[in-house]
């Protein structure tokens, strides 16, 4: 396999260069689709059994995580089927394959569209209530700019850093010569499959307190490491050097409350390294949640602090595919 790391570094470019076109049909849409299908067919099975609706749901895991990765496996097989110099168009195709699984440029758009749409509140709240799950129509425009910073930093990890780490895997995998296993897009697509499991079907409310149960719990098994990794390289591209070891021991202290084992530390490294208060009280519908305060000391998230945020995403990902590109090059 020719420079694998240059595929990840070419899809993290067209990732940043165009997003998730409308009108180019998108892995996670097909995904959602199958884990409604499967929901239906479990619910219509299992009712409120709740060890019926454990079990779907653990075999909906299992064919969608597996099925997923396989798909990936199977297109890298058929574009690069043991050519050690591929064809321009079979590169092209793992590349638009592979920025599929990140979302750097559609989160920081998200994002930006409620930004950019204050002191608008009525605009401001509607472009919020696409990319947050909670209740935006009684927001401030204080609560409105933190639930932005809050999502643009606890969705890098899931929508960025996680997708990334897993790709580069399966370049290193097939850099060390296992070309026929899985590489990066199988791995990557593999790992998108158990976060839409989790965006859809991981919530404590109803039958998904069972039928969800087991990709939450492999979601954020997935998410663990990459999230860790955020959390030690983030003050390298926030702050000076020397102030590493406060930032990581502070985030780790105030994200280790939060009931989530990755959602609370990528809110506070990015709280911590921004200079921004997070967390507090969220509405659900009729349930009120109190999150852990995050960098309890510092100011209220305003909007240049948002954009801060959203900028410290985009060096750290250039950070992360540094060594790739390094390889890369060394290799010429």
């Amino acid at each position: 396999m020719s420079q694998p790391f240059l595929y990840v570094i070419a899809a993290a470019g067209l990732d940043l260069l165009l997003g998730d076109p409308r009108w180019c049909p998108h892995p996670v849409v097909w995904m959602g689709r199958c884990i409604t299908i499967l929901r239906r067919c479990v619910e219509r099975l299992a009712g409120d059994h709740r060890l019926g609706l454990r079990i779907g749901g653990g075999l909906i895991t299992l064919l969608l995580v597996l099925g997923s990765g396989t798909c990936g496996w199977a297109l890298e097989r058929l574009v690069f089927p043991g050519s050690p110099l591929p064809s321009p168009w079979a590169a092209i195709v793992l590349v638009v394959a592979l920025a599929s699984a990140l979302a750097a440029r559609s989160l920081r758009d998200s994002v930006l569209a409620v930004v950019d749409t204050l002191p608008d509140l009525v605009a401001a709240r509607q472009a919020l209530a696409w990319i947050v799950g909670r209740d935006t129509e009684a927001l401030n425009q204080e609560e409105i700019l933190r639930a932005a910073a809050e999502t643009a930093s606890e969705n890098a990890v899931d929508g960025l850093f996680a997708p990334l780490f897993w790709m580069l895997l399966g370049a290193s995998l097939w850099q060390l010569g296992d070309t026929t296993g899985p590489g990066p897009l199988a791995l990557a697509w593999a790992f998108k499959a158990s976060s839409t499991l989790d965006s859809m079907l991981g919530y404590r409310r109803g039958r998904l307190q069972w039928l969800g149960t087991a990709g939450a719990r492999l979601d954020d098994a997935l998410t663990w490491l990459p999230c860790r990794l955020v959390l030690l390289t983030l003050p390298l591209v926030s702050r000076p050097w020397r102030g590493w070891l406060r930032l990581v021991r502070a985030a780790e202290r105030d994200g280790r409350p939060d009931p989530s084992p990755n959602a609370g530390r990528s809110q506070a490294i990015y709280a911590h390294c921004a200079g921004v208060r997070l967390g507090g009280a969220n509405r659900y519908g009729e349930r009120w949640v109190e999150k852990p305060l995050l960098a309890s000391d510092q100011a209220a998230v305003s909007e240049p602090a948002v954009r801060h945020i959203l900028h410290l995403s985009l060096r750290l990902e250039l950070v992360w595919l540094l060594p790739a590109l390094i390889i890369s090059a060394a290799q010429r």
